[in-house]
């Protein structure tokens, strides 16, 4: 095969290039989204946590409510609480599902979190909200899925909404603008016995 010249790949980059700016020119439509990220590979949090970074980068105030995680020191609020003005993150579970092994708490955890969401979305001091680990308590029906799909249908404008977890249900992913589903390849937890780590899981 033969290789393309400087002049034809500067050439084929100028088209693309061109193509590339008419497609960004043609999108004019601004407002808040309602992003998901589901799916069994590792990342969920991470990516929302990441866009809570990139958000306080810009001085967009950030909610984070932890559905599952709190039970446990992370490293992301250890950060986050240096940033008081800007990111309010609250992890308000108590652990896993199976940890817990109480129905009627979880179920009552899970309503006093989603009770903390609620405010969030309805306060336009917010520009993101984020309810990590939402689906699973959406996948154990502590939650009803239709109250979260009106709640979301009710937002301001221009808040954007994360919600993170496996199993997203299909009536919010049809809800949703963006989702995107991690897919697990390899895991060194399953298949190397590694366990968590701090600055990888935690």
């Amino acid at each position: 095969m033969k290789a393309r010249s400087d002049a034809e790949h500067k050439a084929k980059m100028k088209k693309i290039q061109a193509a590339q700016a008419k497609k960004v020119a043609a999108k004019t439509v601004e407002k808040g989204l309602v992003i998901v990220h589901t799916g069994p590979g590792k990342g969920k949090t991470s990516a929302a946590l990441g866009m809570a970074v990139r958000a306080i980068g810009h001085g967009m105030k950030v909610g984070v409510i932890q559905f599952i995680k709190g039970a446990m020191t992370t490293g992301e609020k250890a950060v986050f609480d240096r940033f008081p003005d800007l990111i309010e993150f609250k992890p308000m579970g108590e652990g896993f599902t199976w940890d817990t092994q109480d129905r009627t708490r979880d179920i009552a955890v899970a309503r006093e979190a989603w009770d903390e969401v609620k405010r969030m979305i309805a306060d336009p001091d917010y520009a993101m909200v984020i309810a990590d680990e939402l689906n699973i308590v959406l996948r154990y029906d502590y939650l009803p899925v239709d109250e979260v799909v009106e709640a979301l249908g009710t937002k301001p404008h221009m808040t954007h909404v994360v919600i993170t977890g496996r199993n997203a249900p299909e009536a919010l992913i049809d809800a949703a603008d963006l989702v995107t589903e991690m897919a697990q390849v390899k895991h060194p937890f399953r298949e190397q016995n590694v366990k968590a780590q701090k600055g990888i899981e935690f």
